[in-house]
């Protein structure tokens, strides 16, 4: 279990029972530019996962709900 802020206690394998974790939901209208500078922010470290990010960005575009700005 990870502990968010909003969401409470989530279960995401890997990661310590305490450890704070901050969400970003498809549905936010915000998530994908906030994505797309944790890219840059990585790429900037020279961190791989910058690589990798852009599967996920994807991921979110094609989301076919609806977004809203995040409350």
């Amino acid at each position: 279990m990870a502990v968010s802020g909003k969401y409470g206690k989530v279960s995401i394998p890997k990661l310590g029972e305490d450890e704070p974790v901050f969400i970003l939901r498809a549905q936010d209208k915000l998530a994908v530019p906030a994505i797309e500078m944790y890219k840059a922010l990585a790429a900037s470290h020279g961190s791989a996962v910058a690589e990798t990010i852009e599967k996920e960005v994807e991921g979110f575009r094609r989301w076919a709900g609806s977004k809203k700005i995040p409350d």
